[in-house]
């Protein structure tokens, strides 16, 4: 993981969201209730069980009255990390490796 420069685990923005929401005394509902967002989605973006997509995030940074860019990367990031850990899918990338090299014109 630390080749890709990302630290040791991965964070996801859900996490800083609910950590933000808590210190400020909001509830998931009252931010489901202020952004528009179903209290379910905001409920599994809070857990880790939702990605956070572009329009959440800006609907969330809107309410909270933060960026919305910096919960965005840290999906990214959530998102590639998670996924240099499946073993399957690296075993795919690793057999594609140097395909365009070995194509001759």
């Amino acid at each position: 993981m630390t080749e890709l420069g990302f630290g040791a685990y991965a964070t996801h923005p859900g996490d800083v969201i609910k950590d933000e929401i808590e210190s400020r005394g909001i509830t998931q509902r009252m931010l489901a209730e202020r952004t528009g967002i179903g209290f379910t989605v905001i409920n599994e973006i809070l857990n880790g069980r939702r990605p956070l997509t572009e329009r959440s995030a800006l609907l969330i940074g809107a309410a909270l009255d933060i960026d919305s860019e910096p919960l965005l990367r840290l999906q990214y990031k959530y998102n590639m990390q998670t996924l240099m850990k499946d073993q399957s899918f690296l075993k795919r990338l690793k057999s594609i490796k140097g395909f365009a090299a070995s194509v001759t014109l």
